[in-house]
């Protein structure tokens, strides 16, 4: 019973596997940090109208997530100006666009298909660094 118990114990909510949490960013600050690295990696800065586009949202709400990032020191950011990831963002912007590609890639040859974008969109905040260098190993031997 007591064996029983303390296993039980180590389940949370989604809340509480979310509070726990790598970087401590949500799984939102997540998607606009990693589009923002994905579109700088090929031109100098991002604007807010630009990214607000990339993601289906509105202008205003991708000016509070980018506030919010830029509190957090992962973007530079002046009102109505152009935003650049920081070094700290580069560095965890970096992991995200890894954790994507290799979980597109899996997906994609998983289901044989061309394109498992919203299936990685959905997943890829929940999975841990371990299983997706696993991943990456797995297609490494595919």
């Amino acid at each position: 019973m007591e064996q029983n118990r303390s296993v039980h114990s180590e389940f949370h909510t989604l809340k509480g596997y979310q509070l726990k949490k790598q970087f401590g960013i949500t799984e939102s600050m997540e998607d606009y940090l990693e589009m923002i690295c994905r579109y700088c990696q090929k031109n100098d800065y991002m604007r807010i109208n630009l990214l607000a586009s990339k993601l289906n949202v509105q202008p205003s709400s991708s000016s509070k997530m980018v506030s919010k990032l830029k509190q957090l020191g992962l973007v530079n950011f002046e009102r109505y100006g152009l935003i650049t990831p920081t070094q700290k963002g580069w560095e965890i912007g970096s992991y995200l666009l890894w954790r994507h590609d290799v979980l597109l890639r899996f997906f994609c040859k998983l289901n044989h298909s061309e394109n498992e974008l919203q299936q990685v969109e959905q997943i890829e905040h929940f999975i841990t660094r371990e299983t997706v260098e696993n991943l990456e190993k797995l297609l490494g031997r595919l």
